[in-house]
């Protein structure tokens, strides 16, 4: 996956700056360059080429649906701009205030709520309407949250994951662990018996810097929420939140201190060097192990995160296709990210490449004889099963990027041990709530 796609990891947007810069476009060209028309959408009448950005244009996939795209629009020409995916935001943030956006990007979706709130994309509704491709109904309704502002699609999920705990089953086995566990005891006292120090064994992989993000399905598990439902007031400090805080933040005790200052990715060589025995993370971590770690093919699994005191609850990602309202080609890039998420080449590009680890983002797919058929990566459909409990940690807010900035630098702090659990909640909730009412 990382050859494909960026590993799924906590990244805040722009905060400030997002919002200096989408301000300006604002008042770009509309939304559509057919707004409210009524039929499929044309093809243009003369040769356009629309600019494509995203950290996949080198991909053999991508490549080759562009290439039967323009075979079946031969009027449209597909123009990749290759944008490294951590830098994608701040490279887009740039061009929109600059007047000179692409036409259409693959964006991660956690921005679409940023810059949507600001006019900087396309309001897909009047397209999806005219077509037969794009079924809003048939989205997973976590990934559908991602690209919704108001009650309008701003972009289409083209794929995602769902996070799992992977774990060593010969670690397992040796401490006499016959089972993931499936619930938060049986996590904390399996991660007590893997933890070695003298040997550099642990049982669990913590990550400061990606707090926030690892520790919302805690969060969820518990009966708490991040926000009020109607998105003013800050909830994670809650009793829920707490209970949440401490028991993700005592789990440091069976973590390797060595990896803490570290991120999810680079920390992948913990689980591979048996430093530590379960580790939370998204389907990419099952492409990149399965590449870079032969070695211990067969001695890994993973499975659904363990239920807390409230249920069950895991975190989703996605990537999404947007187009953009400052383009002069809106029908053309239309016509592209619709060409891209028709359910035979969104399977194409999810789990049928050789390398690709990602799940559809559409029922009718995860649903289907062919994903479930898919012998060759067994785990992808456990990750599906996980979708009934995926809840998106994205909030529709503008300032939203700084709020989960805040939380995850007083979280971080918890777990460095400066602060306690509810010292960093409390501060993390009066940043947040200030930032709220800007």
């Amino acid at each position: 996956m990382v050859t494909r796609h960026a590993y799924r990891k906590w990244v805040p947007l722009l905060g400030a700056a997002v919002a200096l810069g989408l301000t300006a476009c604002a008042g770009s060209s509309g939304t559509t360059s057919s707004s409210h028309a009524s039929g499929p959408v044309p093809d243009p009448k003369k040769p356009v080429t629309i600019t494509f950005a995203s950290w996949v244009g080198s991909d053999p996939t991508m490549l080759a649906l562009r290439t039967e795209f323009q075979k079946e629009h031969p009027n449209i020409t597909v123009k990749f701009e290759n944008i490294p995916s951590d830098s994608m935001s701040q490279k887009l943030t740039t061009q929109i205030a600059g007047g000179n956006p692409p036409d259409a990007a693959f964006v991660d979706a956690s921005s679409v709520a940023s810059f949507s709130t600001r006019g900087a994309l396309v309001n897909l509704d009047d397209y999806i309407a005219r077509d037969k491709v794009v079924k809003p109904a048939d989205y997973v309704q976590a990934f559908k949250t991602f690209v919704t502002y108001k009650g309008s699609m701003y972009g289409l999920p083209i794929d995602g994951e769902s996070t799992g705990l992977f774990y060593r089953t010969d670690m397992f086995k040796a401490a006499g662990i016959t089972a993931p566990p499936k619930t938060w005891d049986e996590l904390q006292a399996d991660a007590q018996k893997l933890t070695d120090p003298a040997k550099k064994q642990y049982g669990y992989a913590l990550f400061a810097p990606e707090a926030a993000y690892y520790w919302y399905p805690y969060l969820w598990q518990a009966g708490g929420q991040v926000l009020s439902k109607d998105g003013t007031k800050v909830e994670f400090d809650s009793a829920a939140g707490e209970k949440a805080a401490d028991f993700y933040v005592g789990l440091k005790r069976y973590a390797p201190p060595d990896y803490l200052n570290s991120n999810s990715w680079d920390g992948r060589v913990a689980f591979e060097h048996n430093q530590v025995a379960m580790y939370m993370a998204g389907s990419w971590f099952a492409g990149t192990i399965s590449q870079e770690a032969p070695k211990i093919t067969g001695k890994w699994n993973v499975a659904p995160l363990p239920c807390g005191p409230n249920g069950c609850a895991t975190t989703v990602a996605s990537d999404a296709l947007v187009a953009f309202s400052g383009s002069p080609n809106k029908d053309a890039a239309y016509k592209w990210i619709e060409f891209l998420s028709k359910p035979a080449n969104m399977a194409r590009w999810t789990y049928e490449s050789p390398g690709g680890t990602e799940l559809p983002t559409i029922y009718s797919l995860l649903n289907s004889s062919g994903f479930k058929s898919n012998t060759s990566k067994p785990y992808m459909e456990g990750f599906a099963q996980q979708m009934k409990y995926g809840v998106a940690n994205i909030q529709a807010n503008k300032n939203w990027p700084q709020m989960e900035t805040a939380l995850s630098d007083q979280l971080g702090k918890a777990i460095y041990g400066n602060l306690s659990p509810k010292q960093a909640l409390d501060g993390a909730a009066q940043k947040a709530s200030s930032i709220l009412q800007q």
